[in-house]
């Protein structure tokens, strides 16, 4: 595992994982938010975002967290491992909602409230987003991927 790519539902826990696997294995870690963001909630435009994946990509190692679907495939193209957290709905609006006020490192800001946009979002990632993210898991079942559906699975994978 040199390449790794986290996925899954926002709040599925896809950075807490990134970061215990990257303080385990000692890979780089890159937060897509972080490429995108901007501390004052402005995005950064697609070119530059695009660009930005490009030079994380080239390099020998690193685990890259997020879904940005317009990347997944290139990301898939490049990776070695892909680790999806499949969690249930209702965990992962749970998980948004216990972050509100809570800074966090793989976003610019720290979230006030709750944006009742992106809960719906997430509402709708099970049923809209994931079986996009499955059809081309599918498409490169070449790589090694692991599929968790509760936090006690990744609990249990990161302590063995």
């Amino acid at each position: 595992m040199k390449k790794i790519i986290v996925i899954g539902c926002p709040g599925s826990g896809k950075s807490t994982f990134s970061r215990a696997l990257a303080e385990k294995i000692g890979l780089p870690l890159y937060h897509l938010d972080m490429l995108y963001w901007n501390a004052d909630k402005t995005t950064v435009s697609r070119d530059v975002f695009d660009a930005r994946l490009q030079e994380i990509l080239q390099k020998d190692a690193w685990i890259i967290d997020g879904n940005y679907a317009h990347t997944m495939e290139k990301r898939l193209q490049f990776c070695d491992t892909v680790f999806f957290l499949d969690l249930p709905t209702e965990v992962c609006v749970e998980s948004i909602r216990a972050r509100i006020g809570k800074p966090r490192s793989d976003m610019p800001w720290v979230e006030t409230e709750e944006d009742t946009a992106f809960i719906e979002y997430v509402s709708a990632f099970f049923n809209e987003q994931r079986p996009d993210i499955l059809s081309l898991l599918q498409q490169y079942s070449h790589l090694n991927t692991v599929v968790f559906h509760s936090r006690e699975e990744v609990d249990a994978y990161l302590e063995q």
